[in-house]
């Protein structure tokens, strides 16, 4: 791939947009380069965690390619939006945690990538916005949709409406990332937390993460519904019955051999 690298080590993939020239923004290509690479860690046996960032220091994606979006027209900016808004569903509803280490700017559709990601870790650098309304056009890649859900409708309102950027600092402190970090440890604190989930269940982690978002869009009944019926289809499976034994056996599970 052009743009993309992977690499996979102890069961974690980091997958690096490297666009520097154009501080990794995405345009087509780049969208289905990052589709390839998705699909291929999901279904790669050997990974467990993904952890998404930006190659270089400036930018973990400054967003998408304007020069290419002057030119087009409604129907190609269909085909665009719909593309972007795929690839961030093959993210979202990744069978894998994916974690987004946002080293510098994520702007536009940089930030709605970073949103689709399950987990966010900031670099201090980091800046986050949603710019659009600046160029006259809207979010186009689920900003509208993931962020109200995520930091509330009011927050959602002001970074939309007002295009500013925001600090990694005030990320945090409206729930928009789960941990700020020194720019030369954010891929170190990534793999922390990666770690972290690589030591449970694997299928379990599925399924947390199916009724997470699942339950978004439906009622707390329905919800509630769902998780039962998910908990106790996994009694009986292997690694349930390996997690259980373990823990009355006083010893660490092995879910991944």
């Amino acid at each position: 791939m052009k743009y993309i690298r992977v690499e996979i080590k102890d069961h974690i993939a980091i997958v690096t947009i490297d666009r520097q020239d154009a501080l990794n923004a995405m345009n087509l290509e780049v969208i289905s380069e990052l589709k390839e690479a998705f699909e291929s860690c999901i279904a790669d046996s050997q990974v467990g965690v993904i952890i998404l960032t930006g190659a270089g220091e400036k930018a973990f994606i400054a967003g998408a390619d304007i020069k290419a979006m002057q030119k087009m027209k409604p129907s190609e900016a269909l085909e665009f939006g719909k593309s972007g808004q795929d690839l961030t569903r093959i993210i979202e509803n990744s069978p894998k945690p994916v974690i987004a280490a946002v080293n510098g700017f994520a702007l536009g559709g940089g930030c709605e990538i970073s949103l689709a990601c399950h987990i966010r870790i900031a670099g201090e650098n980091a800046r986050f916005a949603q710019p659009e309304v600046r160029l006259g056009i809207i979010p186009g890649w689920g900003g509208t949709q993931r962020l109200p859900r995520l930091v509330g409708k009011g927050k959602a309102v002001e970074i939309i409406t007002g295009g500013e950027m925001i600090t990694a600092k005030e990320a945090l402190d409206i729930g928009l990332v789960n941990h700020v970090a020194p720019l030369d440890k954010l891929l170190d604190k990534s793999c922390e937390v990666a770690q972290s989930i690589l030591k449970n269940g694997p299928e379990a982690i599925r399924i947390s993460l199916e009724c997470i978002n699942k339950g978004m869009d439906i009622t707390l009944d329905e919800g509630l519904d769902l998780e039962v019926k998910a908990f106790s289809e996994l009694f009986g499976s292997g690694e349930t019955d390996e997690g259980l034994t373990a823990f009355v056996e006083k010893r660490k599970p092995d879910f991944r051999n």
